[in-house]
Order: structure tokens, then C-alpha cells, then sequence
């Protein structure tokens, strides 16, 4: 059964946490954010959508964790291609250890095959930051619960160029015309995939996102709207026995579409 817990900014619902969800194994099930919308109630992301059925809203996702794929659909295999493989693993929620009106944290287990791979702890809050705009604070540990080294990987790292996708990940809805994409230096999907910046901005007609990370950013307009903090953008991450992985990313959601100059000041209102 699906379970869903509210998501509140200053009193204000802005989208639903799924923390149990009923989805099937392929699509790697996972916790995730939607609908998400903007405080005047337009939606900014999109859920198993016919292009792409495992893009879950906004949340955590990793195509190569130790060769389990815990991103969903087909796994890239070098000199292959895209293949069906059955090695889809599961975050499945554990408990809430902390929670508020305005955010909390979970503890997760990421299995696969009935081993645990990871153990993670998630942080979520909610922050308004104007009468248009309100901040997702999410950051997330992951913790090696084997006795081996972990290797973290993506499409990239085994042979596709350009497909450094896995962690963070941002699914929007498709309407009307490609979002614009910038950051303070370069614009457009050629330019801003795969760069570093302090702050990205995905704009759409009626919404706004404006993104803060510290790894490359892994950009689409054109084929679909989404966007992600790329953990594994060309070479592989390793987590050692015992050892941790943390990351933090804070997304601005805005009412109507921004240009670099608000975008800009959006972001310098984030929590750094």
C-alpha cells in the first residue's frame, strides 16, 4: 500500500512525501516527492511518466551501486547498450527519527537481493523564502553496511558518454514549450550538462526551480525535463567499509518564470 506523508511550508501543503510506495520492482521502488507545487499551486514535477515510467518525482536515485541498479528501468552494460537485467534493488523505508510541521529525518535501508548495500540517513525541511517562493533542504548519508569497498557508478562510468546521472534527481512535468536552463555563467542544455556551478535554474513557463549542489550538474531539456546533482558524473565513487557518503542539495521553488537576475537573487536567499 502507498503511504504519503504531507509536506507543509509555514502551514502551507506544497506536495506529498511518498515514503512506502506501491510501484513494481523494475522501477526500483523508492521514496520520492510528488506532486510538488509551487506556493500558487502550479506542479513542478512528474511521476512515471510514458517516457520514462521509473522518473519518481524528486528524490534519491543511483543506476550502479555495486552493479544493482537503484534508479530503475534498464541498466547500461559496456559494449552493450541499455539491457533488461533483473537486478533492480529497493530503498525501503525504516522509520522517521525526527519530524515536524516543516520537515524530519528517515532512516532507509537500500537492499538488494535481500542484502543490505547502504543504510541512509534523509533530511528533509521546508523553508518559505517569499509570498512566491519556498526552499527543500534535502541532504542524505549513506552508509556502507557491507565488509567490502562500494562502488558507486553510472551509464557514464561504464561506457556512455554524457550519462553521468545518479543521486539527486528532479523530474518536471512536461508542458508547452523545453524549460530554459542557466546558470550565473552559460545557458542552455549543451552548456550547463555536466558543468559546476553554485546555483542552476530551470525555468518553465508558470515555475521556477533554482538548484544549489556541489557535484556536475546532469541536465535535459529537450528529450524530457529533469534535472539532477550527479554523483558519479565520469569516474566511479567508492564508499570504503564502514565508511560514509554525504550530500546536500536545496532547491528554491518559484512561482513564474525567472530570468538569471532573480534567479541569481533566489539563490543567494537559500540556506548555504
Amino acid at each position: 500500500m502507498t503511504a504519503g506523508l504531507p509536506l507543509r511550508c509555514g502551514g502551507h501543503t506544497v506536495g506529498t512525501y511518498v515514503h512506502r510506495p506501491d510501484i513494481e520492482g523494475r522501477l526500483s521502488p523508492r521514496p520520492y516527492l510528488h506532486p510538488l507545487t509551487t506556493l500558487g499551486g502550479t506542479a513542478v514535477t512528474e511521476v512515471m511518466p510514458d517516457d520514462h515510467p521509473h522518473h519518481l518525482g524528486a528524490g534519491i536515485a543511483v543506476p550502479d551501486v555495486a552493479g544493482r541498479n537503484f534508479w530503475g528501468g534498464r541498466t547500461y552494460v559496456r559494449d552493450r547498450g541499455p539491457t533488461e537485467l533483473d537486478n533492480h534493488g529497493e530503498q525501503r523505508h525504516l522509520r522517521f527519527t525526527w519530524q515536524d510541521d516543516d520537515g524530519f529525518t528517515e532512516e532507509l535501508s537500500w537492499t538488494a537481493d535481500g542484502t543490505e548495500l547502504l543504510r541512509e540517513e534523509r533530511t528533509l525541511r521546508t523553508r518559505r523564502l517569499s509570498s512566491t517562493a519556498w526552499e527543500l533542504d534535502l541532504a542524505f548519508t549513506l552508509a556502507n553496511s557491507t565488509a567490502e569497498p562500494l562502488r558507486i557508478g553510472s551509464p557514464a562510468t561504464n561506457g556512455r558518454p554524457g550519462a553521468g546521472y545518479g543521486g539527486f534527481f528532479w523530474r518536471a512535468p512536461r508542458t508547452g514549450a523545453p524549460p530554459l536552463v542557466f546558470t550565473a555563467d552559460a545557458a542552455g542544455e549543451d552548456a550547463v550538462h555536466g558543468s559546476r556551478a553554485d546555483w542552476l535554474a530551470l525555468a518553465g513557463e508558470r515555475w521556477t526551480l533554482v538548484l544549489r549542489a556541489a557535484d556536475p550538474w546532469f541536465v535535459r531539456t529537450r528529450e524530457y525535463p529533469g534535472v539532477g546533482s550527479a554523483l558519479a558524473w565520469r569516474t566511479p565513487l567508492t564508499v570504503p567499509a564502514g565508511g560514509t557518503l554525504t550530500r546536500r542539495v536545496v532547491t528554491a521553488v518559484a512561482d513564474g518564470r525567472l530570468g538569471p537576475d532573480e534567479a541569481a537573487a533566489l539563490a543567494a536567499r537559500t540556506t548555504r
